[in-house]
C-alpha cells in the first residue's frame, strides 16, 4: 500500500475514528493530534497556539510577538498566527507523507500531500448529535446545544479548509471517495475505504 490517506470529515461524523480503524487495518501510522505536538516541537511554538488556531482562522488576532515577516529588511509585511501555524504545520505533513503511506486527519492535506487518497466522511445532524452525546456524556447538554457546537465547529472547518486550499469543503468532485457514516456505520467505512485503496495496489 503506497497511498497516503487524507480524511476530511464533518464534526461528529467519526471520521477520526475511521481513519485510526483504517490505519491499525493497513498497519499504517496515523495522524490527529499528533501533527500539533510535532509543528510545536519543529517551530518552539507552544502546543497550545497550535491547539487554539487548529483548523481556525485567526485573522483579527494580532499580537506582535506572534508574527513573523516576509522580508527580513522590513516589518510592513506581516504573517497572521493562523498563516504560519499553516506553513509550519503542511510542512510537517509533507514530510510524514514523504516517508510512506499513512492516515492523515483534516488540516488541508488532501491538498498538501501529493496525490493522495481523499476521503471525506459525512453524516446527517441527528446521527451526528446521537454519536456525540453517547461519547461524551456531559453533563447539562442538551440536543439543542450539541447541534449549536456541531454547526460552529463544521462553519470553522470549512473556512479554513476554503480559506487554505481555495476549495470547496465536502463537495464530492474534490475528493476519490465521499462515505456517509451515518447510514453505513463506522465498520462498513473502514471496510470500504480498506478495501479500495488495496485494490488500487492490484
Amino acid at each position: 500500500m503506497s497511498k497516503v490517506i487524507t480524511i476530511s470529515r464533518e464534526f461528529g461524523s467519526g471520521g477520526r475514528e475511521i481513519g485510526f480503524c483504517v490505519a491499525k487495518k493497513l498497519g499504517i501510522p496515523f495522524y490527529d493530534k499528533e501533527l500539533i505536538s510535532m509543528a510545536a516541537e519543529d517551530s518552539n511554538i507552544s502546543e497550545e497556539v497550535f491547539h487554539a488556531n487548529d483548523e481556525v482562522i485567526s485573522r483579527k488576532e494580532r499580537v506582535n510577538y506572534e508574527y513573523a515577516t516576509v522580508d527580513p529588511f522590513s516589518s510592513r509585511y506581516e504573517i497572521p498566527v493562523s498563516d504560519q501555524l499553516f506553513v509550519i504545520q503542511s510542512k510537517i505533513i509533507r514530510q510524514l507523507a514523504n516517508n510512506g503511506p499513512c492516515v492523515i486527519i483534516g488540516r488541508c492535506s488532501d491538498v498538501i500531500v501529493d496525490d493522495p487518497f481523499q476521503v471525506f466522511i459525512c453524516a446527517s445532524l441527528k446521527k451526528r448529535v446521537e454519536r456525540l452525546m453517547a461519547i461524551e456524556k456531559e453533563p447539562g447538554i442538551d440536543v439543542k446545544k450539541m447541534e449549536a457546537r456541531i454547526r460552529q465547529i463544521d462553519k470553522k472547518r470549512r473556512e479554513y479548509y476554503q480559506y487554505y486550499s481555495g476549495n470547496e469543503w465536502g463537495k464530492p468532485k474534490n475528493y476519490d471517495l465521499c462515505l456517509n457514516s451515518g447510514k453505513l456505520g463506522i465498520d462498513a467505512c473502514v471496510d470500504i475505504i480498506t478495501g479500495i485503496v488495496s485494490g488500487l495496489e492490484d
